[in-house]
């Protein structure tokens, strides 16, 4: 079931495929670095992201349906002279809440704009 499916740890894979809704497709799961995101998972319906960063050890598993993003950025603290992607961040806008992520490596994060990009601009 995970043929086409970019991700990184199969356990996070897991978890978002046991929360699907009939019929959705899961597009990719990618782990997320820093402080309080455990991970990103795109559908063909919405965007899952696990924060950990609740009190108490909590976890939350957040769905974002594409209908609801208003931006997706490519966060960077250098200048963008070089490549557009040379960060590992982005920030998915949602209202007047912004969801920030960190990625190993300038890939996932192309690849998770273009995806968001994708859904929220057709």
């Amino acid at each position: 079931m995970s043929g086409n499916i970019a991700y990184d740890r199969r356990e996070q894979l897991e978890k978002i495929q046991s929360g699907l809704m009939p019929g959705e497709q899961v597009i990719a799961v990618y782990d997320a670095i820093g402080v309080g995101t455990g991970f990103i998972g795109l559908t063909d319906r919405r965007v899952i992201i696990q924060d950990n960063s609740f009190v108490g050890k909590k976890i939350a598993i957040t769905s974002i349906p594409y209908s609801k993003i208003s931006s997706i950025s490519m966060v960077s603290n250098k200048s963008f002279a070089g490549s557009f992607f040379s960060s590992g961040h982005i920030a998915i806008g949602v209202g007047h809440h912004n969801y920030e992520v960190e990625f190993r490596g300038e890939e996932k994060s192309k690849h998770v704009h273009n995806v968001i990009l994708h859904y929220i601009s057709a």
